[in-house]
């Protein structure tokens, strides 16, 4: 079975013994939480799709490890195609959910990981890429879910891993032993660990050689002893326990972050993939992050799309869809969502091949991208808003429309368009509002600021990537200027 649909992966999560806690207290049945079922559903998604006909060019390919169809998401980019077609797969299922589809982080980890561990295998003559292959096939042949882990909590930003007054503030390794190695740490904010079959740990800092216990790479089950998933809050997430579809604005998906404890988990010896190579931790912190930036350039551009549309429609609602100011607004929204697209694109048309066989972004359009993403999402939201009006966030409920006293003055007082109901208005001011500022916003908003790192992060890879020393030159040429003197 290389694709599952979205029912068998629904029924494969019920499998799982996950360890998962929210507002204080263990979470009996994840699956089926209604403050989780939204982010499971936008997971969903990424089965669902792949089993449609017309998009089976973008969500699966044929692996050259199976040798059979694969969903994307499990695939090791082998050519700029490859690239060009996972942004394309982002953006639809962007539409499709307008919410965080959660996937993205495991594919690109496989993709940082599989490479490194060639060039690691090359220099110390270890075996960590057959060790990934093999967990790369399974899989693949099991169509698994896998979290990416790469954020550490931190601790004190001004110290390395090793000089933390609490060692735990990075993952570590605390036990080599004949087996396999135990870790201890955490990872923060991550993407979907609740909804996933596997989770594919990485380190997050470049480091020096005291720091090899954290130079760590491995993967093991979600389930599995000392792993713990603590919930993260988000705005407006307790209106999902309302029973009004209205009030959630996007009630059938969601996102969801968390805080993952690992409490000396044992790791196997055939699923490490960096144990101490400190000097590779930094090629396999800047693959990731190119992918995962190369990733911003598709899903917030999808979820970018419903944004749009619905700003479009809350025009048409308000009877405003002809005032030049907001077609020129809406024109504004389509170019800057379009600008990331298109830098997505670029960066996975110049892609080079690495000496593992697979397919790396160009490093530095890939973060040009990511930069983007941390500022157009934000004025796009902001013209959303003005576009919607106040009712955005002073809408009364579900429960005051439907009223029996209340309701025909909500029904009377917020219309707009007198062809379209008050509801249907509110629902689209709702969806606005879930994308703009409730859940979705972590989605949209704060993960197009801080997901792959902060945009400072990105402004130290273009740095280092721009070839200034190289643009002196061209214009020292041009100006007739003598290197030499």
């Amino acid at each position: 079975m290389a694709l599952m649909t979205g029912n068998e992966y629904i029924e494969s999560l019920r499998k799982l013994k996950l360890k998962v806690y929210m507002f204080g207290k263990e979470v009996e049945n994840p699956v089926d939480d209604p403050i989780l079922r939204p982010s499971v559903n936008s997971l969903r998604m990424t089965y669902d799709v792949a089993q449609i006909p017309e998009h089976q060019e973008v969500m699966t390919t044929i692996s050259p490890i199976t040798g059979e169809r694969v969903n994307r998401f499990t695939h090791i980019h082998e050519s700029t195609q490859d690239l060009i077609n996972k942004v394309k797969m982002q953006r639809l299922l962007g539409q499709k959910t307008a919410s965080c589809f959660q996937r993205c982080v495991g594919m690109d980890a496989f993709n940082a990981v599989y490479s490194t561990t060639f060039e690691i295998d090359e220099k110390h003559g270890t075996s960590y890429r057959e060790n990934f292959r093999r967990f790369l096939s399974m899989c693949q042949e099991k169509d698994l879910a896998v979290d990416g882990a790469m954020t550490d909590p931190k601790g004190d930003r001004s110290l390395p891993p090793h000089k933390q007054p609490d060692p735990d503030m990075y993952l570590r390794v605390v036990e080599r032993r004949p087996d396999g190695i135990v870790v201890r740490g955490a990872k923060a904010h991550q993407t979907g660990m609740c909804n996933c079959h596997e989770v594919l740990v990485m380190p997050t800092v470049a480091m020096s050689p005291e720091d090899r216990d954290y130079a760590v790479s491995f993967s093991v089950p979600t389930d599995a002893d000392g792993i713990y998933i603590i919930i993260g809050r988000q705005s407006c997430d307790t209106r999902k326990l309302e029973n009004s579809s209205l009030d959630v604005g996007n009630v059938e998906f969601g996102g969801v972050e968390a805080l993952v404890v690992f409490d000396d988990v044992f790791v196997p010896n055939d699923r490490i993939f960096m144990n101490g190579e400190t000097e590779f931790a930094t090629m396999l912190v800047e693959r990731f992050s190119g992918y995962h930036r190369q990733s911003y350039g598709g899903c917030k551009v999808g979820v970018g799309d419903v944004l749009i549309g619905a700003t479009a429609l809350v025009a048409d609602y308000n009877g405003v869809p002809k005032a030049s100011h907001v077609k020129d607004k809406i024109i504004e929204m389509i170019h800057l969502n379009e600008t990331m697209y298109s830098c997505g694109i670029a960066c996975s048309a110049e892609g080079t091949k690495t000496p593992s066989g697979s397919y790396l972004i160009d490093l530095l359009l890939a973060n040009v991208c990511k930069q983007n993403v941390t500022r157009f999402p934000y004025e796009i939201a902001r013209l959303a808003e003005d576009i919607a009006g106040g009712f955005v966030v002073t809408a009364p409920s579900e429960a005051d429309l439907h009223g029996e006293f209340t309701g025909p003055w909500v029904n009377k007082y917020l219309m707009g368009n007198a062809a379209v109901s008050t509801e249907n208005r509110l629902r689209i001011l709702r969806l606005i509002e879930t994308i703009c500022m409730g859940t979705a916003s972590v989605g949209y908003l704060t993960e197009s600021l801080h997901g792959a790192g902060s945009p400072q992060a990105q402004r130290v890879m273009i740095a280092r990537q721009g070839n200034l020393e190289h643009k002196k030159e061209l214009a020292k040429t041009i100006a007739h200027i003598d290197s030499k003197h």
